[in-house]
């Protein structure tokens, strides 16, 4: 067995409020992609949002991105006012990631992809089926645990309020 495959066996999951089901996510890569989007949310300038390391999510501040003549390094910084915050392409959709991690049998029990017109498909998964669904995956040998606050931070889920 590889170590891969060993960190694909730890999900978190979660209500994701944006879309009313439940999201599973690899645990492993979760808790370094919800600090990534706190460290951005905490930046309290343009020069500070372009400075923090991204390894897990790209930066949607950075220089690419943006134009620094239009918001220069000392320009006040609000996370809630990115672009790709408010169309909310970023962070990725908490959602999707089911088709990742959840073995496909399981996703078609379990859930149904439904197709979005802005951020490709996803697998909602209702909430009324959790009990089932973690029960087999613990069956299987994952490990398992509930976490709303972090699923929803992976969403973007009010990111204007997000502190370090």
């Amino acid at each position: 067995m590889t170590t891969h495959h060993l960190n694909s066996l730890r999900l978190v999951y979660g209500h994701a409020a944006n879309h009313d089901c439940l999201a599973f996510v690899e645990a492993d890569t979760a808790a370094g992609e919800a600090a990534e989007i706190r460290a951005l949310a905490a930046a309290r300038t343009w020069g500070e949002a372009r400075q923090v390391q991204m390894t897990r999510l790209w930066n949607p501040a950075d220089p690419e991105s943006y134009d620094e003549d239009d918001y220069p390094d000392d320009e006040p910084f609000r996370i809630a006012e990115v672009g790709a915050v408010v169309n909310m392409s970023w962070p990725k959709m908490v959602a999707a990631r089911a088709l990742d991690v959840l073995p496909e049998d399981l996703q078609d029990r379990y859930g149904k992809v439904v197709l979005t017109v802005h951020d490709g498909e996803y697998l909602e998964i209702p909430l009324d089926g959790e009990a089932e669904l973690v029960a087999e995956l613990r069956e299987r040998g994952y490990e398992v645990t509930r976490d709303d606050d972090l699923i929803n931070l992976l969403d973007g889920l009010g990111l204007g309020s997000v502190t370090a």
